[in-house]
């Protein structure tokens, strides 16, 4: 801040100088001694109160907080943005609110303007390409990170592989907590990277959750059964890996001094809606599914401390390939049927969703995961982008332009479950904005079917529903296990359990 304000003063002065050596007519004091003169009595008598302005708007627009947490390139994006709004603003006080005062010719807010823009906005790059330097070494190699190791809860699933995947290639220490259900191919090229340690355990056993969080300063908690059809085979795993495993996490990983906690809900928990929703916005789940997850939002939220930062990711609709490949998901499913059989049917096509790419999910968490305490602690973010919010109808669109041959149907039935999200949050708070379009996600799957890389679509491995439908739900290790979990997952659960 004191910087900005230094660079503030010195754009001004400089501006002087120029006027006075290249003097215009333009401006209203035509000779150099006239403008010292007006120039030293505007500076003591106005600038010195107007230029307060700059820091007043620079702190309003979250240059000073949580834009610090911005990716470099969006970050300069937002700097070069916001002082052009601080000079508008300048400039319209001088012309609007002060004219009778004599107000800088026209020159001096010319050179000012420019000097000013470019020293606010220089220092900044000059600032990103030290801080670039600092964190590679000699060789090129990532220079270890302050923060101590990053457990992801889940790290070999459909999302987890992608993250793991790009927080190793940030350089950070990465430990992946997994039951390895599904498999630890998604992962297996990364099991020997250095900077990566595999724990085989269950988020419900409290001696693998222990033995995990050994010297851990932040948890990425993604292990779940996910979506409404899956949860509802098992009520009572489900709510032991949904729920009560995770208020055991939270006891735990306060108790060895983790400082941060990503949550992974879903904007599911909105419920069926017509309105724009928010992170304010009130909560209607409408399945077992939706209820842990509200549930054990709850339960982070009221856990936090000085020293324990629980962050929410309400997840919009995923879609695009992981290497944990998925297609019990609605644009996944789509476009397979599409390339594989020529024809798909849309149910209810004027239904909203909010869509997001695994890959730019993962970008997302990692940012989460690295912005500064201050911007995200405590708080709800739903995780998405605005521009992805889609009809069923526009789904279906995206896929006839990359797959023309195919034939769409469109019918109706009795599920009008529809919503919207705002993603303004995330975007203003740490600068997140997604990458991938529905179209890329269409191509990937053209791609992986067209080069056999993925073989038959409906294989029971690319479907959690139709996964655990053939094998089962995970039972516990012990009977101790599952009386942990009932303790956590507490009486409110009874009648879910029983039905």
């Amino acid at each position: 801040m004191i910087a900005d304000f230094a660079i503030i003063h010195c754009a001004m002065l400089i501006a002087f100088a120029v006027s006075m050596a290249y003097p215009t007519h333009g401006d209203e004091w035509w000779n150099a001694s006239n403008l010292a003169s007006a120039s030293r009595h505007y500076y003591f008598s106005r600038f010195l109160f107007l230029s307060l302005l700059f820091p007043i708007v620079f702190f309003l627009s979250g240059l000073y907080t949580h834009v610090r947490s911005y990716p470099t390139t969006t970050k300069l994006e937002r700097f070069s943005a916001v002082v052009l709004l601080s000079l508008t603003v300048f400039i319209a006080v001088n012309y609007l609110l002060i004219q009778h005062a004599n107000p800088i010719g026209r020159s001096v807010s010319l050179t000012f303007g420019g000097v000013a823009l470019a020293g606010l906005v220089g220092i900044r790059i000059g600032k990103e390409w030290l801080i670039g330097r600092e964190g590679t070494g000699a060789k090129g190699k990532s220079k270890t990170p302050e923060q101590g190791t990053v457990l992801v809860i889940g790290g070999a699933g459909y999302i987890g592989c992608c993250l793991v995947e790009r927080l190793i290639r940030e350089g950070k220490r990465v430990r992946v907590l997994d039951n390895a259900v599904y498999g630890l191919e998604p992962i297996q090229n990364l099991l020997n990277h250095p900077n990566l340690e595999y724990v085989y355990g269950d988020c419900r056993n409290i001696q693998d959750v222990v033995k995990a969080l050994h010297q851990v300063s932040s948890i990425v908690h993604l292990a779940a059964i996910v979506g409404d059809p899956a949860c509802e085979l098992d009520h009572r795993t489900t709510i032991e890996i949904n729920y009560a495993a995770t208020r055991m996490l939270i006891e735990v990983a306060k108790g060895c001094g983790v400082e941060r906690l990503l949550f992974a809900s879903s904007c599911s928990v909105y419920g069926a809606t017509d309105e724009l929703m928010d992170e304010n916005s009130a909560v209607q789940p409408v399945s077992l599914y939706g209820d842990t997850k509200v549930s054990s939002e709850r339960a982070l939220l009221e856990s936090a401390t000085a020293n324990f930062h629980p962050v929410i990711m309400r997840f919009a609709t995923v879609f695009g390939l992981s290497n944990r490949p998925r297609f019990d998901l609605v644009v996944n499913l789509l476009s397979a049927k599409a390339k594989q059989e020529g024809r798909i049917t849309i149910f209810n096509g004027q239904q909203w969703r909010p869509f997001i790419h695994v890959r730019d999910l993962a970008d997302a968490i990692a940012l989460l995961l690295s912005a500064p305490l201050s911007a995200v602690s405590r708080e709800i973010f739903n995780v998405g982008d605005n521009h992805l919010n889609c009809t069923l109808a526009d789904v279906a669109e995206v896929i006839r332009r990359v797959l023309p041959q195919a034939r769409i149907e469109h019918r109706e039935n009795a599920d009008r479950r529809n919503y919207r999200v705002d993603f303004t949050k995330i975007k203003n708070r740490v600068g997140f904005r997604c990458q991938y379009a529905l179209e890329d996600g269409v191509r990937e799957i053209q791609a992986a079917l067209d080069s056999n890389e993925i073989g038959d679509y409906r294989d029971i491995r690319f479907s959690n529903l139709g996964f655990l439908r053939e094998t089962g739900t995970p039972e516990n290790k012990s009977e101790f296990d599952a009386a942990v979990m009932a303790a956590f997952g507490g009486e409110r659960w009874a009648s879910h359990i029983s039905a």
